[in-house]
This record gives structure tokens, C-alpha cells and sequence, in this order.
């Protein structure tokens, strides 16, 4: 499938309604926080998305769009979430992320993009030039990554109550 801005916004709107269908309503014994940043639960990565929709994704394509001198990203805390949000209850994250990511995504299609425009190219801190494709086209796997994670998390609760059948099942292992 090649890139394309409309693709995009399909997948990325329809992540919030995903996760408050699948976890909006289940019990904390599922979703809560451990507040391990190396292993995240289904609170810390609604919290991430949050944080990056705010911090990451929109601020780096202005500075694409821009085209000015200093091309260079803002940094990213990629464990940002653990400071700012932690405590809220997690049907408010799920609101939250739904505003942000409106906002967001309401911000892109203004934007009315083209060819030309998908190929300029902003500095990241690590990988060095990256086209407004590529970062457009990483938001959108990169949600699909975390919402992997999520199922994940929730699938390691029942690691050992599965028994034998857990060499079948490819998500524990």
C-alpha cells in the first residue's frame, strides 16, 4: 500500500474509538499503570499517545512545513506520560486522546498537502533527514504498534493460566 495523507487520517482518527471500545470499560486489574517505564501497561501507552500526539507528530511537521533554517525536531520524551499524566483516571485519557488526536488530525487535513510537500524534509535527532512522508507514515504504525503492545500487556495476565496452551499462543510468546 503506498502512502497517501487520506489513508492516514482513516487510521489515525479511528484509533481513540478503537481504545475506549476495547479498554474504556474494563476494570484496573487490566489496564492500570506499574509505573515501569521499560513495560508499559494500557494506562502508560494511552498516556504516550497523548504526550506524542501533543509533543511529537504535528510540532515536527510545522517545522517541515516551515522550511526554515533550523530544521531540526524538538526533542521527545518518549517517557513523558509518567510525569505529566499519571493519576488521571483513565476515561479521562481516553477523552483526552480523542480531543488531541481531533485537533491534531483537524490541523493535518487543513494543511491540504501535496506530493511536493510530503517530500520536504526536517532533522531528526537521530535518524538525520526525514521526509514529512516518512514521519506522517510512522504516526500511523506507530499507533498500530501500541495498540499491538496493549493486547500484549493484557494477553501476559493470563501468561500462566493458560496452561499448555501456550506454546500455540504466539502473543505470550
Amino acid at each position: 500500500m503506498e502512502f497517501a495523507v487520506e489513508r492516514s487520517v482513516e487510521m489515525l482518527s479511528s484509533t481513540p474509538g478503537t481504545l475506549r471500545a476495547w479498554i474504556g470499560g474494563l476494570s484496573d486489574e487490566w489496564t492500570a499503570s506499574a509505573g515501569n517505564r521499560d513495560n508499559w501497561e494500557p494506562y502508560d501507552i494511552v498516556g504516550h499517545l497523548i504526550h506524542a500526539d501533543e509533543t511529537d507528530w504535528i510540532p515536527r511537521a510545522r517545522v517541515i512545513l516551515a522550511k526554515g533554517e533550523d530544521r531540526r525536531f524538538p526533542p521527545f520524551d518518549r517517557y513523558g506520560q509518567f510525569e505529566r499524566l499519571q493519576g488521571t483516571p483513565l476515561a479521562e485519557l481516553l477523552d483526552e486522546f480523542a480531543a488531541v488526536r481531533k485537533q491534531c488530525l483537524d490541523e493535518l487535513i487543513g494543511w491540504n498537502l501535496t506530493p511536493e510537500q510530503l517530500e520536504l524534509c526536517g532533522i531528526h535527532p537521530e535518524f538525520g533527514e526525514v521526509s514529512l512522508e516518512q514521519l506522517l507514515s510512522t504516526w500511523v504504525v506507530h499507533d498500530l504498534t501500541h495498540i499491538r503492545q496493549i493486547a500484549t500487556a493484557m494477553a501476559r495476565r493470563y501468561e500462566r493460566a493458560v496452561g499448555p496452551w501456550n506454546a500455540y499462543l504466539s502473543i505470550l510468546n
